[in-house]
C-alpha cells in the first residue's frame, strides 16, 4: 500500500509548502505595506495591463503554472475518460451549485445579517462582487493546490479546460441571471485574453520544455522540475504582494467591511469543497481527483472577477472590493483544504478499497 494510516502528507511537502501559510501572511503585509509606504511602484505595476489583464500578475501565474503542465504527458489522455464521474462532480459543483449558494450567502449576510455594519450605498455591490467572483471557476491557481494533494495533473488539466470553455458561453447569462438583470456588459476581450494566457501559451511551452527536458535525460528532467516546483510557489507568494499592493489602501480604510465579506467567502469554500469531496466518494473516484475536483470547485478565477467587476463598477467599488477579499480569504482558506483532503487520505482510500472489492 502507498499510503500507510501513520502517513504524514505534509513529509512530502517542500519547506515553502509546508508553512506556506506563514508565507501568505507575510505577503499580504508586505503588498500592502508596499501599496501604501511606496503607492508609485504599485499604480506604475498595475498599469502594465492587456484587455485588463495584469501583465506582471500574468507573467508570475505562467511561472506558476508551467512547471505543473511540463509534467503533463498528452500522450496518456485517454486515461482521463475513467474519471468522467469526478468530471461531471465538478462540473455541477461549479456552474449548479457554487455560484447560486454564493448569491444565497451573499444576500443572508451583505443584504440581511450584516446590513447594520456595512455602508448602504455599497451593499448591492458588494453582493455583486460575490457574485462575479463565484461565477468564474478557477484557472491558474488550482494547478498549484492539485500538486499540493498529489492529484491527477491530466484531469486537472482537463477540468480547468472544460471549465474554460464552458466560461466562455455561461459566465454572462449566469451573471445577469443572479443579478437579476436583463444584460450585462461582460469584459469578453479579458476573458478571451485570460483563456490564452493561462491555459494555451503555458500549455504550448511547457510541452516543448517536457520534449528538451526528456530529450536530455529523465535525471535531468526530474532535476529540473523539482527547482521549478519551488519557482511555482515562489510566484504564488509574488502574486500575492502586487494584488494586495494594489488594494492596500482600501483594505487598510474598511477592515471591518473586509472582515464582514469574508463571511459569505468562507463558508462557501468550505461548502463546496467539501461537497466536491463526498460525492466524489460516494461515486468512487479515485483520492487523486477527489482532491483537485474539491479544490477547482471551490476555488475561483479570481483574475477575471476582479476585471469584470472593475469593468462593471469601478475600481474603487465595492464590487471590486469583494472581487480582491476573495484573494485574500481564498488562500489561506484553500490550504486548509489541502490539508484537510491530504489528512483524509486513508478514510478516503477505505473507500475506494470497499468500492474495488
Amino acid at each position: 500500500m502507498s499510503d500507510q494510516p501513520n502517513h504524514n502528507p505534509a513529509a512530502d511537502m517542500s519547506l515553502f509548502e509546508r508553512y506556506l501559510s506563514l508565507w501568505v501572511s507575510l505577503c499580504i503585509i508586505t503588498g500592502i505595506g508596499l501599496g501604501q509606504w511606496a503607492p508609485s511602484v504599485s499604480q506604475s505595476l498595475a498599469k502594465l495591463e492587456i484587455a485588463q489583464i495584469n501583465l506582471p500578475v500574468g507573467v508570475l501565474i505562467w511561472v506558476m503554472i508551467i512547471p505543473m503542465l511540463v509534467k503533463v504527458n498528452f500522450g496518456a489522455l485517454r486515461a482521463v475518460r475513467q474519471h468522467v464521474r469526478g468530471i461531471a462532480v465538478t462540473l455541477f459543483v461549479n456552474w449548479l451549485v457554487k455560484p447560486f449558494s454564493m448569491a444565497f450567502l451573499a444576500w443572508v449576510f451583505i443584504q440581511h445579517v450584516f446590513r447594520p455594519y456595512l455602508p448602504a450605498e455599497q451593499t448591492d455591490s458588494y453582493v455583486a462582487g460575490l457574485i462575479l467572483l463565484a461565477a468564474a471557476p478557477c484557472t491558474a491557481m488550482v494547478f498549484v493546490w492539485s500538486r499540493l494533494t498529489k492529484g491527477d495533473p491530466l484531469f486537472t488539466l482537463t477540468q480547468v479546460a472544460l471549465n474554460d470553455t464552458i466560461m466562455v458561453f455561461a459566465f454572462a447569462p449566469l451573471v445577469g441571471l443572479l443579478l437579476g438583470i436583463a444584460a450585462i456588459t461582460v469584459p469578453w476581450a479579458t476573458l478571451v485574453t485570460s483563456v490564452l494566457l493561462y491555459i494555451v501559451v503555458p500549455v504550448v511551452l511547457a510541452q516543448l520544455l517536457r520534449r528538451y527536458l526528456l530529450s536530455r535525460g529523465i535525471t535531468v528532467f526530474d532535476r529540473v522540475t523539482a527547482l521549478w516546483g519551488t519557482a511555482s510557489i515562489v510566484a504564488l507568494l509574488a502574486t500575492l504582494v502586487l494584488l494586495f499592493a494594489f488594494q492596500g489602501q482600501a483594505i487598510l480604510r474598511q477592515p471591518l467591511v473586509i472582515a464582514l465579506i469574508a463571511v459569505p467567502i468562507f463558508i462557501q469554500v468550505i461548502f463546496n469543497s467539501a461537497l466536491a469531496y463526498g460525492l466524489n466518494r460516494l461515486a468512487g473516484e479515485q483520492h487523486s481527483v477527489a482532491g483537485p475536483s474539491a479544490l477547482i470547485g471551490a476555488s475561483n478565477f479570481f483574475e477575471l472577477a476582479v476585471a469584470a467587476a472593475i469593468s462593471l463598477y469601478g475600481f474603487e467599488s465595492g464590487a471590486a472590493l469583494a472581487t480582491v477579499v476573495g484573494v485574500l480569504i481564498e488562500v489561506p482558506v484553500m490550504l486548509l483544504v489541502v490539508r484537510a483532503v491530504n489528512a483524509s487520505r486513508s478514510w478516503y482510500s477505505s473507500a475506494e478499497g470497499a468500492t474495488r472489492q
